[in-house]
């Protein structure tokens, strides 16, 4: 096909979509389901009306082909295992009673069955359900949702492509399930599982797909020539079936490196690529191994991770080089738009001079369909959209939004000596230890408590003006009150005020910033029915005031025991909003650093005595490649140190990180140097306590003895049990207990009892002979 004809050809196309409807509908049929309130047939139909809203969304706005089977009730790696049989042992019962309940059992577990381990997806704050397999594991074929989704989606006259997580990426992200040695590697289950995928796709062949998508952003990572061979071995036999539908093997989050030219040599009809940001290097690779002759090559113009508008004549450069390295080149996202909010058009309260900067999930739609015209008929047919494109940009690099002459002098006066503390740790916890008084095995929580209906009602009624601002601070107060009073009454030995008067722990914070943009309707899908807004970084960043100090100072005059001063780190502030994408993500974090660092100084000035700079994102943020972690991990670190580097060497600095694998990242836990890490530790068995002891982590820990993500409430002896697993690898004097993540999302009956458990748990232990670490 020549480079005019390839153009012509050109397809406009999305990888996956939003799930949770315009006002979040699938969360609340889950989460009513959950309660009883909303039976199965009312769940599913529910579900069929989004995706039916979908694909009509995608076709209206130019979508020539548009996914199915990338909807999910709760995640789309969890329907994988469901796909494919992987249905643990514990969980074989409630699957067979009740398919629809036994999913969220393994997504949420019951009272009597843990969950699945979660973990973010890839550099995302999406949270799948890690696959658990082993040696015995016996994979079966149940398409039944893929053929039946494709099926609707084909009944409303549309062009549709099933998608599916490949079967590398499946098993490059499992993990050995219980009782399974940790050394066995579930891809050595490869030849078992590739056969369930070519029956898988054969049905949906036969249920008339002409394409199917394998999306394998595993691929981005650093490989093995083992895995890579085994990419070879997996797309050589599924691309060698005959039964089967053309095959597009998707990537993104990054550059493919040495699986690009095992891909391109692949049996397969198509390949998918990103090329945005650092994975824009995919473009001169793909040249390098001779391009894709004889497949489709789709490409993913569109940045999928963010929100800002696409550059369009950037992006037809990018796409017109692309021409002649395949047969067909059709536009897309980097990624599925389910990272991205639904619509920018529904946030009424944004400064206009910045909406017209932004593109939300319909947006970026309308963008690929407006560059796969100008692909395929010049650049003519949209000489409108390019200009107003161009006025969008040229408003956006001019505005004196985006830039503070202040914030940047004080930026570039930092010095190495602001990011370290006055004193080494060795002699910092001497002096910890004398002003806090805490007993072996401190007890404490990570930070939030349950946000109830009513605090919710209360800030809506602030909002809406059913209350004014001091009824509200009084509903505040009051809520700190019985906060304060359960955990005193609990044992607990370092308390929190419980965070009521915060919506997000990145919003919160935002909103106070200057440089930050907050959304109404702009819902992203972290886990399960777990939605949050993330803000927009769009500008310079400074705080006008203190944030906490007047709520903590509060909570510190109602009781003896310390209270934690809470705040969310730089990296986490950036992770968890749409960063700005005009300038180096190291100066960002350094802006947001200087204003949490004044905050920080604030709250100590007050007198509080033990501060938590929580960074859940440090791991998150990784880049895929091994290449890039030096640089990235260099100026995390340093911009966490920025934070906390201004205090006395008798105030605690503490931080949180949860729902990641942190064991390839051990080394710049230790350069934060924090006096005291919180882990998530409970559904992963104490595996982190033993790669901080792999390590000599010098610190205090406080692995996780209580999964916040499960309703359910664990025994006194299961917190036993963990406390003592963390023991084998952190001493006692180095030991907290807490549980793996705030509480924000639990009800008030299992938060007391599982607290309760935790503190009997502690105390049990310090009973024992060897409690003082001796």
């Amino acid at each position: 096909m020549t480079a005019q004809s390839a153009a012509a050809a050109a397809r406009a196309t999305v990888y996956g979509y939003p799930r949770q409807g315009q006002n979040r509908e699938l969360k609340k049929a889950v989460e009513g389901y959950w309660k009883g309130r909303v039976g199965a047939d009312a769940l599913r139909t529910t579900a069929e009306g989004l995706r039916r809203s979908n694909w009509r969304q995608l076709s209206d706005a130019g979508i020539h082909e548009v996914p199915s089977g990338d909807f999910s009730h709760y995640d789309h790696v969890l329907d994988t295992s469901v796909m494919v049989g992987a249905v643990p042992e514990r969980h074989r019962a409630a699957v067979d009673a009740d398919a629809l309940d036994g999913y969220f059992a393994m997504a949420r577990g019951t009272q009597d069955v843990a969950p699945l381990e979660m973990t973010k997806w890839f550099d995302t704050n999406y949270h799948y359900l890690v696959p658990e397999l082993g040696p015995d594991t016996v994979f079966t074929a149940d398409p039944a949702k893929q053929v039946s989704e494709f099926k609707e989606a084909l009944a409303l006259g549309l062009t549709a492509r099933p998608v599916l997580v490949g079967p590398l990426t499946y098993l490059l992200l499992a993990k050995p399930a219980p009782g399974v040695a940790a050394d066995f590697e579930p891809l050595t289950l490869l030849d078992r599982l590739l056969p369930v995928y070519a029956e898988i796709l054969a049905d949906l062949r036969a249920a008339g797909a002409e394409w199917v998508q394998l999306d394998e952003p595993s691929l981005v990572q650093d490989r093995t020539p083992a895995e890579l061979n085994a990419a070879a071995r997996a797309y050589r036999d599924l691309g060698g079936e005959t039964d089967r539908p053309k095959l597009l093997v998707a990537s993104y989050f990054g550059r493919l490196g040495d699986a690009l030219p095992v891909l391109a040599k692949a049996p397969i009809d198509g390949l998918a690529l990103d090329l945005t940001g650092s994975a824009a290097g995919n473009l001169d690779a793909l040249a390098s191994v001779g391009g894709l002759p004889g497949k489709r090559l789709v490409a993913g113009v569109v940045d999928g991770r963010n929100i800002w508008i696409n550059d369009y004549e950037k992006s037809l450069a990018t796409l017109g080089t692309l021409l002649g390295l395949a047969d067909r080149v059709d536009v897309a996202a980097s990624c599925s738009l389910l990272h991205v909010p639904l619509d920018a058009t529904a946030e009424r309260d944004i400064d206009p001079e910045i909406s017209r900067w932004l593109a939300f999930a319909r947006q970026k739609t309308e963008e690929i369909a407006v560059l796969a015209r100008g692909l395929g008929q010049g650049t003519y047919a949209i000489t409108a959209e390019l200009i107003t494109n161009r006025a969008a940009l040229a408003s956006r690099a001019g505005s004196a939004l985006t830039r503070d002459p202040a914030v940047r002098a004080r930026t570039a006066a930092v010095t190495d000596a602001d990011a370290r503390r006055s004193q080494p740790y060795t002699e910092r916890t001497t002096a910890q230890r004398a002003r806090l008084g805490l007993p072996p095995l401190p007890t404490t929580t990570i930070g939030s408590f349950p946000q109830t209906d009513e605090l919710r009602t209360a800030r809506a009624d602030l909002r809406g003006g059913r209350i004014d601002t001091a009824g509200y601070e009084e509903r505040i107060k009051e809520e700190i009150r019985e906060v304060l009073s359960f955990q005193e009454k609990a044992g607990l030995d370092v308390l929190v005020h419980g965070e009521p008067e915060r919506n997000d722990m990145v919003q919160y914070f935002a909103e106070q910033l200057t440089g930050y943009v907050a959304t109404n309707h702009g819902w992203v899908q972290s886990y399960g029915t777990r939605y949050v807004r993330p803000p927009v970084l769009a500008g310079d960043i400074y705080r006008p005031e203190p944030m906490t100090v007047r709520w903590t100072s509060y909570a510190q005059s109602l009781t003896d025991h310390p209270v934690k001063g809470m705040l969310t780190g730089p990296v986490t502030m950036l992770a968890w909003s749409f960063v700005r994408d005009d300038q180096p993500l190291a100066d960002t974090a350094r802006q947001v650093a200087l204003a949490l660092r004044d905050e920080v100084n604030d709250l100590e000035a007050a007198g509080t005595s033990v501060i938590q700079v929580d960074e859940p994102a440090l791991r998150e943020t990784l880049p895929p490649r091994s290449a890039d972690h030096a640089d990235y991990l260099a100026w995390a670190t340093e911009s966490f140190r920025l934070t906390t580097g201004g205090v006395r060497p008798d105030t605690q600095i503490h931080t949180h990180m949860c729902y990641a694998e942190f064991g390839d990242i051990v080394q710049a836990i230790d350069d934060l140097d924090a006096d005291v890490i919180s882990l998530e530790a409970a559904r992963s068995h104490m595996q982190v306590a033993r790669e901080l002891a792999a390590h000599g982590y010098p610190r205090e820990a406080g692995p996780g003895v209580y999964d916040i993500h499960s309703p359910r409430v664990p025994s006194t002896e299961e917190a036993t049990a963990l406390l003592l697993k963390g023991l084998e690898a952190i001493p006692a004097e180095r030991l907290w207990v807490n549980p793996d993540c705030g509480l924000k999302t639990r009800g008030w009956p299992e938060t007391r009892a599982s607290l309760e458990n935790m503190v009997a748990a502690a105390r049990e232990i310090r009973s024992r002979p060897a409690a003082d670490g001796s």
